[in-house]
């Protein structure tokens, strides 16, 4: 179901029993590209929020949501019932896994990698440039990644190419600049190994 006000580029192939709210734009070509030149795909049962922006090349699996004022950039892969909170940007090339939890406000950088049952708390920031704005910047881009079952609490930071292990817990406000080994917890600026998950009771 699309409502008023909802704007469907060409070429943007949709599934069954979706619901799309008003002021959404599916389908939008990126730059060097004309409306419908790209494929866009939307899976069933998904739920597209009021002013979303999804772009060209965007592959939406089943059960997908998003939360208003979210921003999908192309070429974007998101697995089945993942979601992707409010005022949220995935900027493009980034794969997701399913189950993966965005939360609101947080930014998901070029060429990241988010795997099975991966959580991301709010206003989480993801960065890939290591030299930001230095010649040839972009030939260099390195996202994040994170293992299946990695979690990232509010307000941390994630330097570029770095990759959190499974099941590997980063605490709120942590600044992490190097990788995490799996089972593992991180807290500070730099991060840093405090214990082992398994030393949690997380009753």
């Amino acid at each position: 179901m699309s409502r008023p006000g909802s704007i469907q580029h060409p070429n943007v192939r949709i599934g069954k029993n979706v619901v799309i709210e008003d002021f959404v734009i599916i389908g939008q070509p990126p730059v060097g590209a004309d409306p419908g030149d790209i494929e866009t795909v939307i899976g069933d049962n998904c739920r597209i929020r009021s002013h979303t922006v999804i772009y060209a090349g965007v592959v939406l699996g089943n059960g997908v949501q998003t939360g208003h004022h979210s921003l999908i950039r192309e070429y974007c892969q998101i697995g089945y019932n993942s979601s992707v909170g409010s005022h949220t940007v995935v900027e493009h090339h980034v794969k997701m896994d399913e189950n993966v939890r965005i939360h609101s406000q947080a930014f998901i950088c070029e060429y990241s990698i988010l795997k099975a049952r991966s959580w991301v708390g709010p206003n989480v920031v993801f960065t890939n440039a290591k030299y930001p704005n230095y010649p040839g910047v972009k030939d260099h881009l390195k996202g994040v990644t994170l293992e299946e079952g990695a979690k990232i609490g509010a307000n941390a930071t994630l330097l570029p190419g770095v990759s959190i292990g499974q099941e590997s817990l980063i605490g709120a406000g942590a600044v992490v600049t190097k990788s995490v080994p799996a089972h593992e917890i991180w807290v500070g600026n730099p991060a840093q190994k405090i214990k082992s998950s398994s030393e949690v009771n997380y009753q």
